[in-house]
């Protein structure tokens, strides 16, 4: 873990306790005078505090300085992801997160299953132990649609990940894509962008829509 999230870092004097205190303590087997990073996901700075007290239920922190420190990916990378199973995102959002995914919205496609829900809060616990993992400054965006036209009328400059002979690669200058559910989109919603919207991937096989938004991600973003 490279810090430690807390809403209340930046303040000079900061006690920690639950889940943290046995991070600290029982995980990390922290003591006196070690040094700790933390952040609050707001002010864009990392915050290093020396710990000044232990017991069995609270660690005391002591703000020594902080630094504006931003780790993010060097392009910003909107994702609208037609709802697939909630359990592939959850596993799949972990590596997104990672790679530097600005945001994510969820749209319901004609496609997708309307059983599927999409867990916010659940999510959100996810992206923050990723974030504290992997050293990200700023928190995942997340974000719902109700289908795809309302979706465009926001982001009117997106692309459509599809079968096309237009190639996606680090070159494009992608900002905003659009990756469908299983089954893949419908003719109707395909029917709403361009063709010089539509861009594919250089592979003769068919991907799961989990598969499909980790490689794209990766193409524009690594």
């Amino acid at each position: 873990m490279l810090y430690l999230y807390n809403t209340k870092a930046g303040t000079s004097q900061l006690s920690l306790d639950g889940d943290d205190h046995r991070y600290i303590f029982k995980v990390r087997r922290h003591k006196v005078d070690d040094t700790l990073y933390l952040r609050n996901l707001e002010d864009g700075l990392l915050h290093r505090y020396l710990i000044t007290y232990i017991d069995k239920l609270t660690v005391m922190l002591e703000l020594q300085a902080s630094q504006a420190l931003e780790v993010k990916a060097k392009k910003s990378l909107h994702i609208g992801w037609c709802i697939i199973d909630p359990k592939s995102i959850e596993k799949m959002i972990i590596s997104l997160n990672e790679m530097g995914v600005d945001k994510i919205t969820f749209i319901y496609c004609k496609r997708s299953q309307k059983s599927f829900k999409v867990d916010f809060k659940r999510l959100e616990k996810i992206l923050l132990n990723s974030s504290q993992q992997s050293g990200r400054s700023e928190m995942m965006k997340l974000e719902m649609a109700e289908d795809l036209k309302s979706f465009l009328t926001q982001n009117p400059q997106s692309m459509m990940l599809n079968f096309s002979e237009n190639r996606i690669g680090s070159e494009n200058n992608i900002d905003t894509i659009v990756i469908g559910c299983e089954g893949g989109f419908h003719e109707d919603e395909v029917a709403q962008f361009a063709a010089d919207k539509i861009i594919g991937l250089d592979t003769p096989l068919v991907l799961k829509s989990e598969s499909a938004v980790c490689a794209v991600a990766s193409k524009i973003l690594l």
